[in-house]
């Protein structure tokens, strides 16, 4: 009589295992299939900007999450300037903001009257100066 009861104990135990794996799997599965659709629907982040080199005014608008800004034909954003350098600055979007790094350009990076010593986020309305070139961030 106490053998029956181990082995119907032990039989309730293995299916109450085998039932909380198999809720497990299905809970996973179905977090990731939300998280794929989650990240289908996301929109590239967008930046606007202002290039003025002189007389020529240019609006760009770039979608991504990096843009490069330089002399280099290579470069998401091409400034035509012996001022600025092949690879001179860049853009890159992450925790929700946008964030200009200088890339050790010969000339510096220069963000509202301020050298650029670091990484710093940057907002509509931000005045950029990349050698001789006037880049103003604007609203999407």
């Amino acid at each position: 009589m106490t053998g029956m009861i181990l082995l119907l104990i032990r039989a309730i135990l293995a299916l109450t295992l085998y039932a909380f794996l198999g809720w497990a799997f299905i809970t996973i599965w179905r977090d990731l299939r939300q998280q794929k659709t989650t990240v289908q629907n996301q929109q590239l982040p967008e930046i606007n900007l202002h290039i003025q080199n002189g007389e020529e005014v240019v609006n760009q608008l770039f979608q991504g999450t990096e843009v490069t800004l330089g002399r280099d034909p290579t470069c998401e954003c091409t400034l035509i300037s012996e001022t600025v350098s092949a690879r001179h600055a860049r853009f890159t979007y992450h925790h929700g903001q946008w964030w200009l790094e200088d890339l050790k350009s010969t000339n510096g990076t220069i963000i509202n009257g301020q050298p650029l010593t670091t990484a710093i986020v940057v907002i509509p309305g931000d005045q950029i100066h990349c050698g001789d070139i006037q880049i103003n961030i604007l609203e999407e």
